[in-house]
């Protein structure tokens, strides 16, 4: 009996990714949903630093690499850093460079308060929010801008063309994530934005709650709800740098797991309304981020159990398989087996956010993690 029953938790967990498998088969999405038109709005740029004085001049040099007219952009750096980092911001660009705005904070007060305050400072007409340890390709804003053309569109992300470090465990899983969020930007909407490059028209910016620890969805998701459609392209570029080993994953992974989770929940009103948002992608996420962890914990859990009682010992052989198909996968060593791992590995992820949420406090501060910086040297 447990044996069928972990089997049928197993397919229900499942179920996310068959719904996937046929959407996708029937839409065959590609590319941006938009049709593109060259289009040169001013931009604001908002980078939020805290101690980035080692990789910093790194940035400011990919945002100096940008194909778009300098003219049109300025650069708003809110800083909570207490070493040189503001100071290295304010002396890089000489007269040809964008304008700079350097906001020092008095202290430190989290990620999502200190781009309220860059936003809120930003005069162009769209704002582009990036991360200081991350690599924008030199046509993502020239990209993006174009899916701005269209009066509907409110927001775009884009996708991770490569995954710094060499980690093929979030690069498969960004390439599954790819897809998805294609098909999603197809159908209506996306739901996920990612922080090193996200952009919102400014006229549609509303601050995002102070803990939120997904502040670029929770923006995008706002601007859907007020009618805009907020859409993934991927044809816009960039590369941040990211963990194999299971344990290093866990610290990077499953903060973001946790704000999404977190998102969805308070957002919860959202499901069934917006047109196909509400009706088909946020009842996606759902599935794949609550539902699917839960079942999939349960159906392992059963099944091992069922395997023991069914087995003896012997039956030890399957958590003793799970065990060497994690150790295999965290190093990038599974083969044509690898995107599997990565869906589970993010799935653990997910079920850990979840409980994580439950007993800890999660107050949106972040601290720089010294070896994926290293990456990018």
């Amino acid at each position: 009996m447990f044996v069928e029953l972990g089997v049928a938790l197993l397919v229900a967990a499942a179920v996310p990714y068959l719904l996937f498998a046929v959407l996708y088969g029937w839409h065959r999405p590609r590319g941006s949903p938009i049709e593109k038109e060259a289009y040169e709005p001013t931009v604001s740029i908002v980078l939020p630093t805290y101690n980035e004085a080692g990789i910093v001049e790194r940035k400011l040099a990919d945002v100096a690499a940008l194909d778009y007219p300098t003219e049109k952009l300025e650069l708003i750096v809110v800083d909570a850093s207490d070493d040189r980092t503001p100071d290295l911001v304010e002396s890089y660009f000489d007269d040809d460079g964008p304008t700079v705005r350097v906001i020092r904070e008095e202290s430190r007060q989290g990620l999502a308060i200190a781009l309220n305050e860059g936003y809120a400072a930003a005069s162009n007409d769209v704002i582009v929010k990036t991360d200081c340890d991350s690599k924008v390709a030199p046509d993502a804003l020239r990209e993006a801008m174009a899916n701005f053309a269209d009066p509907d569109v409110g927001a775009v992300t884009g996708r991770t063309a490569e995954v710094l470090g060499g980690s093929e465990v979030e690069s498969d899983y960004r390439g599954i994530q790819a897809h998805i969020q294609t098909l999603e930007s197809h159908l209506d909407s996306t739901f996920i934005f990612h922080g090193p490059f996200s952009a919102f028209r400014r006229e549609l910016v509303v601050p995002v709650d102070a803990d939120s620890l997904a502040d670029d969805s929770e923006l995008a998701l706002r601007i859907r709800r007020n009618g805009h459609r907020v859409v993934f392209d991927p044809d816009v570029r960039y590369s941040e740098a990211a963990h194999s080993g299971f344990r290093q994953r866990r610290t990077q992974k499953d903060r973001r797991a946790m704000g999404l989770i977190r998102l969805l929940t308070r957002q919860v009103d959202a499901l069934g309304r917006h047109g196909r948002y509400g009706r088909a992608v946020l009842p996606f996420n759902w599935l794949f981020m609550l539902v699917g962890p839960w079942l999939l914990a349960a159906g392992l859990a059963t099944l091992t159990l069922g395997a023991l009682l069914s087995f003896g010992v012997s039956g030890a052989a399957l958590p003793l398989a799970l065990a060497g198909f994690v150790a295999v996968g965290s190093r990038d060593a599974l083969g044509p087996l690898q995107p599997f791992y990565a869906l589970f590995d993010t799935q653990v992820s997910l079920l850990h956010a979840a409980l994580a949420l439950q007993f800890t406090a999660a107050d949106g501060q972040w601290e720089p993690e010294a070896e994926l910086r290293e990456a990018f040297d």
